[in-house]
């Protein structure tokens, strides 16, 4: 009840928020990429005109298009959250219903807030139920009745819960029933209805337990469930004896009906296999390579490797190029690598799972047959909780299509399998749609966006166009025209300058501005402050290079266990850092604090373990998640670990002292940050996702960590994953929550929205470029933002104590440009000034401009909100103003631009701001250019 309580208080919050922006004039702009897209979860087409579609990210909201890809529009920035579970889409009557939370259970899939509805087709959203179900997989809604509507619920993603399970309503959402519930661990993961009789309805059940530090994604609560009364009672049908698997190992489950007798099931096997059908080809197996010499190891392909380490849960701890580095420099032999492997994972050398498998049913889902021979290889790995959708076409039941890393397609009911996502194609599928008039019209969404295929795979359209990445973090160089740095989740580490803007002409130029540095899951960035083409980066679990751009170099850097000891433990997203004191020191967090004097080339540990030790699990944990150098003293650290723990370290390493008994306990410690303008401050995030909890905690400590004091204040509950202090200005912090960006001009005593043009998204990561006073933003679902914080550095209590402040207007050059084109079809240059302004109250203003004879060249009142405010003024004189100015100066010249328009003389001008009886000033000058 709790988090029900949470995400019912969040809804609540946006609404009050978004009626009182003190910045709203303050735009964010979003800088892109789109080239990589991000995540979809569902796609819902209209079956008439399959041109028109709307697709679903998993954190990047609701989005349409009505040409057929070509561009979309998103249709859900208004809604109180951007994370998508499903989308279904009554196209008579243009309602959406969108389930919020995604299912794919990743440590990125964010809970949702129930069921949202619009009948305006994305304008307006109201939720209409189910608020706790948190992640919402399908949604069926009568086409003859949307009032009747039936729901499949996952349920919490790491906790036990109740509202999960089926629901339906008879009175659109207005009251809701259970009608089908198994326990607090198993949720609904898919639902599918026969298209001939809606009575016919079938559900899978999926048991999964996730943890921070375990994952299990099956149970004996997984099975089939089937429906004869449009989903008002259920009878389990993957019974013993049914043929279907029945038992502890049955994992997800997805379902593909044809018709109400014939259906497909595509299910995560998590049984052993037999031995004697365990997969053997003509290659050299895995566990005897790791008794070869090490240049034959080396022969083998990172894929087949990953491959392989992904198939026994070690992908989430081990990647093929680490192993491979660790040999290649001779600090270890594939023997001794097979030991750190195997005391990772017992059963690495033992028998495999059995994956993948279909099942087919011809009579309504009383009995099952597998479709196949032999075993579904290379499509999950050990990922099974990550994929399980299934298409049949509807006009042919031997077509189904189903994904996992590749997208596989069977034209003979599952008995021969093909891939068919080619080189354009991203992998990880989740949705793929059939066209139902023309079965070699395909639409795929995977992790990459979406793909439109005409012949069935042969070729593919890749329609990424909007900017719907994935970032857990953003860095900048100290370029004058500085560039711009991300990490994505799934689609590795780019960079560009920070002047992007969305344009599709590089598709004619040739060159797309972001540029890969590299792929798998990005993560932290760092730059070389001397020279910014030496980058340090790299993927998941510390995998880390130091990158010589201007040559073209690569080398792994990451430290590493000696021989006789335990296996390092790396966190997801491990924290790097090159110090602001010596750039040639670089520090990294393992489960210890490493410390390397030469960019990574060697390393020493500067700490002892720095979590509460190893926990029993699947997933890294026991890790670090963050960590600070004060720029005040060298050896002025901060660490913070996934399992709550905080340290200090005064020395350089040479002691340590826990220092965060006095927080709450058992959060993940997402940033501390050493402030940089007292010696004493460090902020502290806590985050406790991983628990579904979704409360605010950030802290500051004035004391070194000493004593430690909350500043969530009026900040609207929901998890932090970064607080930033401003480099100029010590008042001026910035928070960054799965909801959205906050800003607190005191130091933390009050916080105000901070998001204008950015809709409520996930904020991972913020980073200030000092010399050009801008923030960048890094969130999970809408890639990134660039906004300029000049004025709120500025915004001092000395201002913010007045009721009126005009801020400089920056000098303008006349050019022959304004008002004119190089064509007679291209568009005018039309200059603008803004003029910046705070007012301590909603009042009206009047803005009026003068020439120095004190002749008004421009007047408008305009309603400011309490805040910091803009009017923009186009150097546009009208006729009236032109003829006072003419009678003034008989020598003056006026003459009009190409687009009829009139533009000031070069002069000094004077603007004023007035409210009631008080007025302030600034000056705005036009200089001329051809005075040089």
């Amino acid at each position: 009840m709790k988090s029900k309580f949470l995400l019912l208080v969040l809804f609540f919050q946006s609404l009050i928020w978004a009626q009182n922006n003190m910045f709203s004039d303050v735009k964010l702009q979003n800088i892109g990429p789109t080239i990589m897209s991000g995540r979809i979860v569902d796609v819902a087409v209209n079956p008439e005109n399959p041109t028109e579609f709307y697709a679903a990210y998993a954190s990047g909201g609701l989005w349409y298009t009505n040409n057929n890809g070509t561009s979309f529009e998103p249709v859900m920035d208004s809604a109180p959250t951007l994370n998508c579970g499903s989308v279904t889409v009554d196209w008579k009557t243009e309602t959406i219903w969108v389930g919020t939370g995604e299912v794919n259970s990743s440590r990125s899939s964010y809970a949702g807030i129930g069921v949202l509805k619009s009948a305006d087709k994305g304008k307006t959203w109201e939720n209409i139920g189910l608020k706790d179900s948190h992640h919402i997989s399908r949604i069926w809604v009568n086409p003859k009745n949307n009032n009747e509507i039936v729901v499949a619920a996952l349920g919490h993603l790491y906790s036990p819960n109740e509202e999960r399970g089926v629901f339906k309503t008879l009175d659109g959402g207005k009251t809701w029933q259970k009608t089908l519930f198994i326990n607090q661990d198993t949720g609904i993961v898919d639902l599918s209805v026969a298209s001939e009789n809606s009575n016919i309805m079938f559900a899978a059940a999926w048991e999964r337990e996730r943890k921070a530090w375990n994952f299990k994604g099956n149970g004996k609560g997984s099975g089939i469930y089937k429906s004869d009364d449009a989903g008002t009672t259920w009878k389990l049908i993957s019974t013993d004896g049914s043929g279907f698997p029945n038992n502890e190992g049955v994992g997800r489950i997805g379902i593909a009906v044809f018709n109400q007798n014939v259906l497909y099931a595509i299910v995560d096997n998590q049984n052993n296999r037999p031995e004697s059908k365990t997969k053997t080809d003509d290659k050299l197996p895995m566990p005897e390579m790791f008794s070869a010499p090490g240049e034959v190891f080396l022969q083998k392909t990172n894929k087949e490797i990953n491959a392989y380490l992904k198939k026994h849960n070690l992908r989430e701890k081990y990647r093929a190029q680490t192993l491979k580095n660790w040999i290649e420099k001779g600090d270890l032999k594939p023997i001794e690598v097979k030991a750190i492997l195997k005391d990772a994972n017992k059963a690495l050398f033992e028998t495999e799972v059995i994956g993948c498998e279909i099942y087919k049913s011809l009579d309504g889902g009383k009995t099952w047959n597998l479709t196949h021979e032999g075993f579904i290889d290379d499509l999950y790995y050990s990922y099974g909780y990550y994929f399980g959708t299934i298409s049949v076409d509807p006009n042919n039941e031997n077509r189904i299509y189903f994904g996992g890393v590749p997208l596989l397609f069977s034209g003979d009911g599952g008995k021969t399998i093909e891939i068919i996502s080619k080189e354009n194609v991203h992998a990880d599928h989740h949705v793929t749609w059939i066209n139902p008039k023309n079965p070699n019209h395909i639409i795929n969404g995977n992790d990459g966006g979406i793909n439109i295929s005409y012949d069935n795979g042969a070729h593919w359209i890749k329609c990424n166009n909007q900017a719907v990445g994935q970032f857990y973090a953003v860095n900048v160089d100290n370029k004058e025209s500085y560039n711009v740095y991300g990490g994505l989740q799934d689609n590795g580490v780019w960079v560009a300058n920070n002047n992007y803007y969305p344009s599709v002409s590089w598709q004619q130029e040739g060159k797309y501005p972001y540029e890969s540095l590299m792929g798998g899951d990005g993560m932290q960035i760092q730059i070389d402050n001397r020279n910014s083409d030496v980058v340090f980066t790299g993927f998941q679990f510390g995998n880390y290079y130091r990158i010589d751009r201007a040559n073209h170099k690569m080398d792994f850097i990451s430290p590493q266990a000696k021989k006789e000891e335990e296996p390092l433990r790396f966190n997801w997203q491990t924290p790097i850092l090159l110090s602001s004191h010596n750039q040639d020191i670089l520090y990294m967090g393992s489960n210890f604090l490493h410390r390397s004097m030469n960019q990574g080339e060697s390393w020493e540990k500067i700490s002892p373990d720095l979590t509460k030790g190893t926990v029993e699990g699947n997933v890294a944990f026991g890790t670090i998640t963050s960590f600070s150098e004060s720029k005040f003293q060298f050896g002025l650290f901060y660490v913070g670990s996934d399992d709550g723990l905080v340290h200090v370290s005064k020395d350089g390493g040479t002691t340590w002292q826990k220092i965060s008994d006095n927080l709450p306990q058992d959060l993940w410690v997402s940033r501390v940050i050493a402030s940089s303008h007292e010696k004493g401050r460090v902020y502290i995030a806590l985050n406790g996702y991983r628990n579904d909890d979704f409360k605010t905690y950030v802290y500051v400590s004035e004391d070194f960590g000493t004593t430690w004091k909350s500043i969530k204040a009026n900040l609207p509950e929901s998890s932090v994953n970064v607080i930033l202090e401003d480099t100029e200005n010590e008042n001026l912090l910035f928070v960054g929550t799965d909801n959205g960006l906050f800003v607190s001009l005191d130091k933390g005593k009050t916080w105000e929205e901070f998001s204008s043009e950015m809709p409520n998204v996930a904020v991972h990561d913020v980073v200030i470029q000092p010399k050009a006073k801008e923030l960048i933003v890094g969130t999970h679902g809408r890639s990134l933002y660039k906004v300029g914080i000049d004025k709120l550095q500025k915004l001092t209590s000395d201002i913010t104590s007045k009721s009126l402040y005009v801020f400089e207007v920056p000098s303008i050059k006349k050019s022959e440009r304004w008002g004119n084109s190089w064509s007679a079809w291209g568009e005018p240059y039309e200059p603008k000034a803004a003029i910046w302004f705070y007012s301590n109250a909603n009042e009206e203003v009047e803005v009026i401009i003068e020439n120095e004879k004190g002749i008004v060249v421009f007047t408008k009142k305009v309603m400011s909100n309490k805040g910091l405010n803009v009017v923009e003024y186009d150097y546009i004189l009208s006729e009236e103003v032109v003829a006072k100015l003419k009678k003034k100066d008989k020598k003056a010249v006026f003459e009009k631009a190409s687009n009829g328009k009139q533009y000031v003389l070069p002069a000094k001008y004077s603007v004023n701001i007035r409210k009631g009886v008080e007025a302030v000033y600034t000056n705005l000058e036009v200089t001329d250019s051809k005075k040089a």
